[in-house]
């Protein structure tokens, strides 16, 4: 099967999201959009619907770099939760700045639910936008108050 490029909407922005099967390869966000398909969890995930993103697979989870460590370790974050760039470092045994890092280079955000990571002190950066990163926020831990939690 050909690897595939398409978005689909999230508030103001548009996911666009490369994948094939259920391996995705790449998922950012812009302002405008890319005409092509994307995975049906990951249209209901952006409309706020409960979905399960955690069939897929990244290719930022592969090896055993210290970025794929961390990716994997952000991986097992339960939806609806936060945890800090320290916590997600010690789990990993690496510092709190290589999780910034890796965070900050993420090719699969949803995939590898960088959301989840926050400051100790607030909620840390997100590219392109931090009200991206609170929008998402929002919306799990709105399923995990309606019982929800995939």
């Amino acid at each position: 099967m050909a690897i595939l490029t398409g978005s689909c909407r999230f508030g103001l922005w548009y996911v666009h999201v490369t994948w094939q099967d259920d391996l995705v390869y790449r998922v950012r966000f812009a302002r405008t959009g890319l005409p092509g398909p994307v995975p049906d969890e990951v249209v209901r995930y952006c409309a706020g619907r409960p979905a399960d993103l955690s069939s897929f697979r990244s290719i930022a989870t592969e090896g055993d770099s210290t970025f794929a460590r961390i990716y994997r370790a952000v991986r097992a974050v339960p939806r609806g939760e936060t945890v800090t760039y320290g916590e997600i470092a010690r789990r990993v045994g690496t510092a709190p700045r290589a999780v910034g890092s890796a965070m900050a280079k993420n090719p699969t955000p949803l995939v590898v639910p960088c959301h989840r990571v926050v400051a100790k002190t607030g909620l840390g950066g997100f590219s392109p936008d931090v009200t991206i990163k609170e929008a998402l926020l929002a919306i799990e831990r709105r399923e995990r108050v309606g019982g929800v939690n995939r």
